[in-house]
Formats: C-alpha cells, sequence, structure tokens
C-alpha cells in the first residue's frame, strides 16, 4: 500500500500577532514567522502511518513550501513517514487553492502509483477547504472529507467514517482516493530524539516547476483565479476617563455611567 500524506507548513499561531499582509500582492508576509505543521495534516499523517502499521506499505509526504521550510517537514518524517517530496519554486508563490491542487496533483500524477491520499479537512492560514477536492477533481479519483475513521477490509476495500451533521455515514469505498480528515480521527504520536535523529537520514527530494509536467496556467500568483482584492482592518478607539471624588461620590458617578450607557 502506497499513502501519499499533503503536509503544509503554516504560521505557528503563537506568533500570529506578528502576521501582515503584503500592500501590493495582499498575500501574507511569512517571513521571519516560524512555522509549524498543520494541525490537521499531523492527525492525517497519524492516520497513514497507522494504516501503515496493519497492512504494510510505505507513507510518502508531499509539501508545496520554500526550501527554508525543510526542517519543519522534517517533523513528518520524525513521526515515521518514509521520505518526503519538497515542491519549491518562485514560480508557485501566491499560488491560490485551485494552483496548489494542480502543483500537488501534478506531482502525485509523477509518483504514478498510490492508493491513497490524505490531507487535513482544512489549513490555519486558509480555511478554505478546496484542496483535498480539487486535488481529487485533477486525478479524477473518489473524494471523501470530514473522515473521523479509516480501516483496511478485504478485498482491497477501505471502510471510511465522514461525519454529516447531525451524525456520521460509513463508506466502503475502493482506492485509489483522497480523504480529508477532522481532528477527531486520533491524537499524533509523541516524536522521540531518536526518531528526530532518525529522521536526519531520510530523504527530501527537492522539485521545482521544471520537474513537473504543467500544461495549464494555475500556476503562482498570476496564475490564481482568486485574489484578494483589498482588506481594511477597522481601528479601535477607546476613551478613558479618571475619577478623583470622594469614594462614595466616585462611586455614584460610575454607577450613573454604567446605568446610561446601559450596562447595569
Amino acid at each position: 500500500m502506497r499513502i501519499i500524506v499533503c503536509l503544509k507548513p503554516v504560521p505557528d499561531p503563537k506568533h500570529w500577532s506578528r502576521l501582515a499582509l503584503d500592500p501590493k500582492t495582499k498575500t501574507l508576509i511569512r517571513e521571519g514567522i516560524p512555522n509549524i505543521i498543520n494541525p490537521l495534516d499531523k492527525k492525517a499523517l497519524e492516520a497513514a502511518l497507522q494504516l501503515r502499521e496493519r497492512e504494510g506499505g510505505e507513507v510518502i509526504t508531499i509539501s508545496m513550501a520554500p526550501i527554508s521550510t525543510e526542517p519543519v517537514l522534517r517533523e513528518g518524517l520524525a513521526m515515521g513517514a518514509d521520505w518526503s517530496i519538497l515542491l519549491s519554486d518562485l514560480a508557485f508563490v501566491g499560488s491560490d487553492a485551485l494552483a496548489t491542487s494542480y502543483i500537488l496533483a501534478t506531482a502525485i500524477k509523477k509518483l504514478v502509483h498510490y492508493d491513497l491520499i490524505l490531507c487535513g479537512d482544512q489549513t490555519l492560514d486558509g480555511c478554505t477547504s478546496l484542496v483535498s477536492p480539487q486535488i481529487a477533481e485533477f486525478l479524477d479519483i473518489p473524494n471523501l472529507m470530514h473522515v473521523s475513521a479509516v480501516d483496511a477490509q478485504t478485498c482491497g476495500v477501505f471502510r471510511v467514517r465522514s461525519q454529516i451533521e447531525y451524525g456520521y455515514m460509513v463508506v466502503e469505498i475502493k482506492p485509489p482516493m483522497v480523504l480529508s480528515v477532522v481532528k477527531e480521527i486520533n491524537e499524533p504520536r509523541y516524536i522521540t530524539l531518536v526518531n528526530i535523529l532518525e529522521a536526519e537520514k531520510k530523504e527530501i527530494r527537492v522539485w521545482s516547476s521544471k520537474d513537473l509536467s504543467l500544461s495549464e496556467p494555475w500556476v503562482g500568483l498570476k496564475g490564481s483565479p482568486s485574489q484578494m482584492a483589498d482588506l481594511l482592518i477597522p481601528t479601535m478607539k477607546r476613551k478613558g476617563e479618571i475619577l478623583q471624588e470622594e469614594p462614595l461620590k466616585m462611586a455614584n458617578v460610575l454607577a450613573d455611567r454604567l446605568h446610561r450607557h446601559r450596562y447595569c
């Protein structure tokens, strides 16, 4: 069994106060902001590793990101992935969900054989939930989202549980297919120092646009049909007032102000 897991480096939420938008491109300025693997993507990787432990095979991670994120992506190798592909090229910068899906799908086609493609349901920095279904569309294979459990059955069939409104549905489906997982599926495993040292020996193959057969214009910012027109951030102004009177008088003034502003 060959399982491909899409991992995306995203800005660490601890540093979101430092995020800013490029005034010209209206894209996030990510330089200088530490990255982590998107949390739901880590859960997708954990699901892949559990399937490999039960059924055998290999797990490959694939990411589209700058070369500088390679140390972050080694966390996936430390978790147990066999090897990784990093799609990195200045031509990819600014790609929207469609362009990203197209580039990832083109790279996956180059691998020829695969059984499962696992993704997180959404990413912290985009929250579009569009990449996994669009990858499936480009590859012309089934897609199932909101997956909270996946198990291999006999005769090459997978039993997949997908969350729906007010419950869930169970689907039996044959590979290849694209699944995107939700947080309820598992808890990613603990990474030990030995795992980290072993990950340093594993291969990360770097592919640029020259390594892919990109026949469509959906690449990079110019090839992205969805672009931000503008962003306005409202300014918050607060008026402060210091009361300096006798305690009883200050209490009466404060109660009157609160009453007039309907706080009490």
